[in-house]
């Protein structure tokens, strides 16, 4: 029964009636648009209309492969006026376009066709793709929820590691707190009986001296006053205050920015990919015992003064071209096998340079800016530093900038978009104690670790993308200078180790020293470093203004 009424309903639903006499239809009039029952057609038919009638099966009422004249409408097209660019039916062509340019409307209708057609054709081939592009959409829509569910464990997780440390840190400052009260009270107690002994004491002579009062021995009172005069008061104890606790906020405009950093990281998904991608490809290739040098190139830059030094820094362009900074106010592009290419005037010495979206990017030290370098040699400033230098610069996988910033004696890294909006500040450890101390070069990992270079604390010093601390590295003798770093595509940390260190350290990407590097011939004071591909760096001798290219890792 419940089948039934469920089929006369869509039943009435799909019905359509007659507009004449509302039975069942039958017919249709495409002149009119009127819904007709069969007997209601001849009745239909002796409505006079300008238009006239066109009567045909209801079924195929949408079927009309005729052209109605838009001058005329009882009159079907026959002919095509070029003139008007419209079809005509025959009173136009003896009215209107009598002297108008003509054409068989057969014609115009295969012209049309064929365009018809061809856009067809265009869109058909495309609909693979289409639903090659579907099916994709599809799949991830399907698994969109597993996937924002892995982020946010991530972030559980990432949180309950948070409170781990801070219930670690909890317990040890606890454990403190409570030594500290060990050690108060013992202090304490000693200093209470000492003050009650000396109570006692006074209350003991007070007693005596009472006594003496009333008595006339005279030789008591002598032998009392050696004693009386000899008894010292506490004038001097110490005072112990309580401890106090010192509250370091949470800022949470940081924990916003790093989650819309997150955020922005996945549109980044490709170019990671690849990365990992080229990880997976480079394990196998050994580093090379001595490396051998393939280019030398005298860069040309003067001797500062005081301490003799040229070459500053160095960056790779897209098309393998080395930019390089040195002791003037000058930018230098030169090819891998020495030639100069091209010069651009600066604002100040090139001493920290990076590429982003193609162009050169210097940090201006004296007016307190970053600036790049347009297609037409313009100096164009992105944004200002405020009251920080700008020192160390680099792009991240991102499309963010990032760059060390030194004010008195305090350091810090922030990341800026390329309008120059803070997108992340990091400065102190979870203890909020200072991360850095001069912080001097910067590069960013595969695996997004901000690495910098402390010339205050002659070491490498690497957080992750978070800002949290990584690890610490000081060099294996005392002679370390951690000068200026970069990293290669498996996560190499190349160091160069400037006049004290006179080396070229790699590490791991956790930190741990591999080996040092030394091409054939040796390298003197390396400072200015970048990565090459192919296995393949290029090192600058800051002192003789050399830079020398050399492949590291095996085929």
């Amino acid at each position: 029964e419940g089948v039934q009424m469920m089929e006369s309903r869509n039943e009435a639903q799909d019905f359509v009636g007659c507009d004449l006499c509302q039975q069942p239809v039958s017919f249709f009039c495409r002149r009119c648009g009127v819904n007709l029952y069969d007997p209601c057609v001849p009745i239909h038919l002796r409505v006079k209309s300008k238009n006239g009638h066109d009567i045909v099966d209801y079924i195929s009422k949408d079927d009309d492969d005729t052209c109605h004249c838009d001058s005329h409408p009882q009159n079907d097209c026959f002919a095509y006026c070029k003139t008007c660019d419209a079809p005509i039916c025959t009173l136009c062509v003896s009215i209107k376009h009598k002297s108008h340019e003509m054409s068989e409307l057969s014609d115009k209708i295969e012209e049309l066709l064929k365009v018809i057609a061809k856009e067809n054709d265009r869109l058909q081939s495309s609909k693979p793709e289409l639903e090659k592009n579907l099916d994709h959409t599809t799949k991830m829509l399907s698994s969109i929820s597993l996937y924002y569910k892995q982020r946010k464990d991530e972030v559980t997780a990432r949180g309950e590691e948070w409170h781990k440390q801070i219930e670690k840190t909890v317990r040890k400052l606890h454990q403190e707190l409570d030594d500290m009260q060990k050690k108060h009270e013992a202090v304490l107690q000693k200093q209470k009986k000492e003050f009650e002994e000396m109570v006692g004491k006074v209350d003991e002579i007070n007693g005596k001296t009472v006594k003496l009062k009333k008595s006339k021995n005279v030789k008591e009172m002598q032998t009392f006053v050696p004693v009386i005069q000899k008894q010292k008061i506490l004038n001097e104890f110490s005072q112990y205050s309580f401890p106090s606790f010192h509250e370091c906020k949470i800022d949470q405009n940081y924990l916003q920015t790093y989650f819309g950093y997150v955020e922005k990281m996945q549109e980044k998904k490709t170019s990671l990919l690849e990365d990992e991608f080229k990880e997976r490809e480079l394990p196998g290739r050994r580093i090379l015992e001595v490396p051998t040098v393939t280019s030398v190139i005298d860069t040309g830059f003067p001797a500062k003064e005081a301490n003799k030094n040229r070459l500053y820094d160095m960056v790779v362009t897209v098309d393998n071209k080395v930019w390089m900074g040195g002791e003037s106010t000058e930018l230098k592009l030169f090819d891998l096998q020495g030639h100069l290419h091209h010069t651009v005037s600066i604002t100040c010495t090139g001493v920290y340079i990076c590429m982003y979206n193609k162009q050169v990017v210097y940090s201006d030290t004296l007016k307190k800016a970053v600036r790049m370098i347009s297609d037409t040699d313009t100096v164009v400033t992105m944004f200002t530093t405020g009251d920080w230098i700008p020192l160390g610069v680099t792009s991240t996988a991102s499309g963010d900038l990032l760059i060390c910033l030194r004010k008195d004696d305090q350091s810090k890294v922030v990341r800026y978009s390329s309008t120059g909006t803070v997108l992340q500040e990091i400065q102190y450890d979870w203890q909020c104690l200072p991360l850095y101390k001069k912080t001097n070069y910067i590069t960013e990992n595969v695996n997004g670790d901000i690495i910098v270079t402390d010339w205050g604390k002659k070491a490498v010093i690497a957080v992750d993308r978070l800002g949290i601390f990584r690890y610490s590295y000081s060099g294996k003798d005392s002679e370390f200078f951690a000068c200026s770093v970069v990293t290669d595509s498996v996560g190499h940390v190349i160091v160069t180790g400037g006049v004290a260190g006179k080396k070229i350290s790699m590490l791991d990407r956790d930190g741990r020293f591999l080996r040092y590097i030394i091409p054939e011939g040796g390298i003197k004071d390396p400072r200015a470093v970048c990565i090459l591909g192919d296995g393949e760096m290029m090192v600058g001798e800051m002192k003789t203004g050399i830079a020398k290219k050399f492949k590291y890792l095996e085929e």
